[in-house]
């Protein structure tokens, strides 16, 4: 057995969101999500939107004192902003909002769970989508700002970390490529124009932030990031490899945190047609809207090989550089549509960001391990599920980790994807990553042996394997 021991005064919890966790109830406004699920929705999942989902608007004393049951000393959630701006014109607030994010950030205190708050979560207010075409305008990009302002003013004295977006490339993907999020475009034009309108969004949010000089809070992003790895060593393969890592690693990395924008990414949107508009002041704003910690988010890892077949889709895509590839000698989660498990991953990421972004500050802001429900199984006696299988996982990963930052690597967390079993886009309630199961049917939460596990390892700071 090898003893792996982490630094002190680690981050140890879970991520979540607003939009996944609270529920409907005094909602100042509906979010795109809300206006999907009234418009199609066979869409999503058994027919299930986010109307009730955890109900943490009413449960968070509850569920705090879950947090505390296995361990956590931090927790990242989100604000959301179809609750907490009721005119959106005015920026007038929703008074019930700001009563209840104030409760929900004092018990977390009070309880000595850090709170790590996060502005946008994929869940743009339906009015400005429809009315402006969300992050497609500038016009929203300049409401955003001052919506993160408001946030920062009304919260800025109890949160000590601030994210402006999580996954800021998945909106893009989602809503603009893949058909997967609202408002269902495959567009590559205008997905290019929505990624750096995002970027935008997010410097000036920076900015607001910055101008506001509030006493020990500090200001980050997280972002998925997916090492691509090739089919064999072959220079065609390798070239692949560099496309998808520009596209979907470097395009809001290298902006966001080295205050760069590639000129090999530029080169290769203006190769496609592509390019979007900008100015040179919104370009001076994104080049220095310094961040002062990365979250990063890693599931799966990316396998790629250079292009075989032809590209048979009518506008721009990632991939037309590239094919995605399936590891034949892969091992794969027989638990989530087989999706392959390398936990190597998280420190040839970590090394990234130690050897080329300066080592930031950074920590592990989300990594799941799903089940489902049936392959949880039942409660045993002790009242726990048994999820031992999540547990093997997350040490493997831990391993990796810990190598990275034995050599050097400014790891300062990990939060787990995710507290309790969230209703998740498209695939409501398919997939469980929780430590706690959500009851459909009555709303309990029913513990997870992994929790034990967890609170040992953040109680100790340490676990043998």
């Amino acid at each position: 057995m090898t003893k792996y021991t982490f630094p002190q005064n680690f981050m140890w919890g879970a991520a979540a969101s607003g939009i996944q966790t609270e529920g409907s109830t005094n909602k100042a406004n509906d979010s795109i999500w809300d206006l999907w699920h009234q418009k199609s929705p066979e869409r999503f999942y058994r027919g299930i939107s986010s109307e009730t989902v955890t109900d943490t608007y009413h449960r968070y004393q509850e569920d705090v004192q879950n947090m505390k049951k296995v361990g956590f000393n931090s927790f990242r959630t989100s604000i959301q902003w179809s609750r907490l701006i009721k005119d959106y014109e005015t920026g007038e607030v929703c008074q019930d909002a700001v009563a209840f994010y104030n409760n929900y950030l004092d018990e977390m205190i009070a309880n000595g769970i850090e709170p790590m708050m996060n502005l946008y979560h994929f869940d743009m207010p339906a009015e400005l989508q429809e009315k402006f075409g969300g992050f497609e305008s500038k016009k929203v990009v300049d409401m955003f700002a001052d919506y993160a302002e408001t946030a920062f003013k009304l919260f800025g004295h109890k949160v000590k970390y601030w994210i402006t977006f999580n996954e800021p490339i998945v909106p893009v993907e989602g809503g603009y490529l893949y058909d997967f999020h609202y408002p269902c475009k495959k567009d590559g034009k205008l997905a290019v124009q929505v990624a750096f309108n995002i970027i935008l969004a997010h410097a000036k949010a920076v900015h607001r932030f910055n101008a506001l000089e509030l006493e020990n809070s500090k200001i980050g992003i997280v972002l998925n990031l997916t090492p691509s790895y090739t089919r064999n060593d072959s220079e065609e393969d390798k070239k692949a490899a560099w496309y998808a890592d520009l596209l979907f690693n470097r395009s809001f990395l290298d902006p966001m945190v080295k205050n760069e924008i590639p000129q090999e990414l530029c080169d290769v949107l203006e190769e496609q047609g592509v390019t979007p508009e900008t100015t040179s002041k919104e370009v001076e704003l994104i080049t220095t809207a310094k961040v002062e910690f990365l979250g990063v988010n890693y599931y799966v890892p990316r396998r790629v090989k250079a292009r075989e077949a032809s590209y048979d889709l009518d506008y721009f895509t990632p991939e037309v550089y590239f094919e995605n590839y399936v590891n034949p000698e892969g091992r794969f989660n027989p638990y989530r549509d087989n999706n392959e498990i390398l936990p190597t991953a998280v420190y040839d990421i970590a090394k990234n960001v130690q050897e080329n972004y300066g080592n930031i500050p950074w920590y592990l802001a989300e990594i799941g391990i799903a089940m489902d429900v049936e392959s949880e199984g039942e409660p045993g006696e002790d009242g726990l599920i048994d999820d031992s299988f999540r547990t093997g996982l997350m040490k493997e990963h831990l391993v990796q980790l810990h190598r990275a930052i034995q050599e050097g690597s400014n790891c300062f967390g990990v939060h787990q994807w995710t507290f309790i079993d969230n209703w998740s886009w498209l695939n409501s309630f398919k997939r469980r990553y929780g430590f706690y199961r959500l009851d459909l049917e009555t709303g309990d939460r029913i513990p997870k042996k992994h929790g034990l596990w967890f609170k040992e390892l953040a109680t100790t700071g340490s676990f043998e394997d």
